[in-house]
């Protein structure tokens, strides 16, 4: 069980018999022992989000680890990116209780070291699975304490003073946010208020169970609501965001879903800008148009595999300023190296604050090449799918496999690679025109 829901970037499994109380127990021991060998801080920062299941394993979490001499502090309610700030300001390693955009029946535990350093398969979830396998013997230190600390208004703060002052106070826009009943709708009534907008909340209300649709905005299905709204109230920019707020995706003003791309794009420039010379990560199923802008703006383009514990770690190794994903995360220096949709989407706020023009026309220049999106096909042996394709293709063209298998030619690529969750291969597609774009991938789904 340990080996299914111990997955590369974190703990994820159904709350019914894997993701329990009783494994929570178990894995707030371990991480205690854990944190100890690692010389971390003796204190624990818990956050949960809204799933009826997050309290009462993160009860189960804290005495497990104050049974170790730990001490915890609990900051309540709190998106993903609010519990990375609560380990940056405090200094302090976290864990986070969400399942993310996955169903009500799931959740999970995203952990941390103190100043939100990622713990990865590499870099910590090996050795805490290992504790939990061998059992620790309860600890003869006296057990420790637990205390609550609200800290939504210092979260606010720092995203805003991010930000030259009165950035907020120029240009007032019309924004719609579908929160899909997850944390946004908790942290994002806090942000905007602070800001010039003229707000149109869609599904505030925090409901684990999730009734209007799954808060998995990289789902077409679940944009719809959103996109219909901003053309009603036509509104200069939708936000969506997943079920724990660490992503955000952007709708423009004709209820067109923005290429995370070009959103990466987008604060690449604003960055570059601030910090000539500085270099950027973006991951290998980013348009090939991030890398082209990173090097125009004067920047230095370094690419990575997908998951936030390798860009993460790479941010840190190469003091990059920013970092970004197809997959909606942005990752900010001044974030610890951490990601944040909120932050991202003020990014994208101040942009359009700063001029007269739409949305689609600011980031007209970042959408170069023709994309398929991310194309999930169920497979018995990934490994086989992909030597499959790569046998086809190899002779003729660059290889590479950094992450899955990467194919490039001269007008186009593409990247397969298996999911680290599910029996899944991952294709992503991209050409200068739609035809080849549909030729390759159809083409490389066939041998699948």
């Amino acid at each position: 069980m340990l080996e299914k829901i111990i997955k590369a970037y974190d703990i994820r499994g159904l709350v019914k018999n894997e993701v329990t109380p009783d494994f929570s127990f178990s894995l707030g021991i371990a991480f205690a022992k854990f944190l100890e060998t690692e010389r971390e801080p003796a204190t624990i920062v818990v956050g949960e989000d809204m799933r009826l299941s997050s309290a009462p394993l993160a009860d189960a979490f804290s005495d497990g680890a104050t049974s170790q001499g730990m001490d915890v502090i609990r900051i309540g309610l709190a998106s993903t990116d609010m519990l990375y700030f609560a380990s940056g300001k405090l200094n302090l390693p976290g864990v986070m209780f969400t399942a993310s955009h996955n169903p009500a029946k799931y959740n999970g535990m995203k952990l941390c070291k103190s100043g939100a350093r990622p713990i990865g398969q590499e870099s910590g979830l090996v050795k805490i699975r290992k504790l939990i396998e061998e059992g620790v013997p309860i600890s003869n230190r006296p057990v420790g304490s637990v205390r609550k600390q609200d800290l939504l208004n210092d979260y606010v703060d720092y995203l805003i003073a991010r930000f030259p002052r009165n950035t907020f106070k120029k240009r007032k826009l019309k924004v719609v946010i579908d929160a899909g009943n997850g944390m946004a709708g908790f942290t994002a009534p806090a942000v905007m208020q602070r800001l010039n907008v003229d707000l149109t909340p869609m599904y505030f209300e925090l409901d684990g169970d999730f009734p209007n649709h799954e808060a998995n905005p990289i789902e077409p299905e679940n944009l719809k609501a959103l996109q219909k709204k901003v053309k009603k109230e036509k509104a200069d920019i939708g936000l969506a965001f997943d079920g724990d707020a660490d992503r955000c995706f952007l709708i423009d003003e004709n209820g067109d879903l923005v290429n995370p791309s070009a959103l990466t794009c987008l604060i690449a420039a604003r960055e570059l800008k601030a910090n000539p010379g500085s270099t950027i990560i973006y991951n290998l199923i980013s348009s090939k148009a991030v890398s082209e802008v990173i090097t125009e703006k004067g920047g230095n383009a370094l690419r990575s595999r997908v998951g936030h514990s390798y860009i993460k770690t790479l941010m840190a190794e190469s003091g990059a300023v920013f970092g970004g994903e197809h997959s909606g995360h942005f990752y900010f220096e001044d974030f610890w190296g951490a990601d944040s949709g909120m932050l991202a989407a003020l990014y994208a706020l101040a942009e359009l604050m700063a001029t007269p023009k739409s949305l689609s026309t600011l980031l007209e220049p970042y959408i170069r090449y023709v994309s398929s999106g991310e194309i999930n096909s169920k497979v018995k042996d990934a490994n086989k799918s992909i030597q499959l394709v790569k046998d086809k293709y190899q002779d003729n063209y660059q290889i590479d496999e950094l992450d899955g298998l990467t194919v490039t030619a001269e007008n186009w690529w593409f990247n397969l690679r298996a999911s680290n969750t599910e029996p899944l291969l991952r294709l992503n597609v991209e050409a200068d025109t739609q035809k080849q774009m549909a030729e390759i991938r159809d083409t490389v789904l066939n041998l699948i």
